[in-house]
């Protein structure tokens, strides 16, 4: 999950985060994230700023479903597939309200492999999840890490 940020919505004044020095500083760690949300882009393609629609709701479910991973209780899979339907039902919901800014639009529901992919995300799995681990000497890493290659 992506650093959650709220830029000035409901009066909560957040600019200041994303504009901190420790960000400044990390910046390239996050992919262009913070350099998007201190561009006017943030508004052209975020309409509500970094605010997702009813975020205690969701959040709460988040944290729901994977105790029952944890606990053992469900597969991950089975957590994350009840969390995603709960999320849905939410954000349905959210939509037949009709909020009055940027309402969630949810897609019909697919098939799982006319959204899965091995180009792009979301991807599809791989055929081996656990590949077997190796061992490489840390001489070896330390000239790769020299030479700007991860191995």
């Amino acid at each position: 999950m992506l650093h959650q940020f709220q830029l000035e919505d409901d009066g909560i004044d957040r600019d200041s985060d994303i504009r901190s020095d420790y960000f400044t500083k990390n910046a390239p760690k996050y992919g262009g994230l913070i350099e998007f949300y201190r561009s006017p882009a943030r508004v052209a393609w975020t309409p509500t700023g970094t605010n997702v629609p009813d975020y205690p709701k969701l959040a709460q479910l988040w944290w729901q479903n994977v105790a029952t991973a944890v606990t053992g209780e469900r597969t991950p899979q089975a957590a994350m597939d009840n969390l995603a339907n709960q999320m849905d039902q939410i954000m349905a919901r959210l939509q037949r309200a009709g909020m009055s800014h940027c309402a969630p639009k949810l897609n019909e529901k697919k098939d799982a492999s006319q959204w899965l992919s091995n180009n792009a995300a979301p991807w599809s799995k791989l055929a081996n999840e656990k590949p077997k681990g190796e061992t490489v000497s840390y001489e070896k890493l330390i000239q790769a890490w020299k030479e700007g290659r991860v191995k």
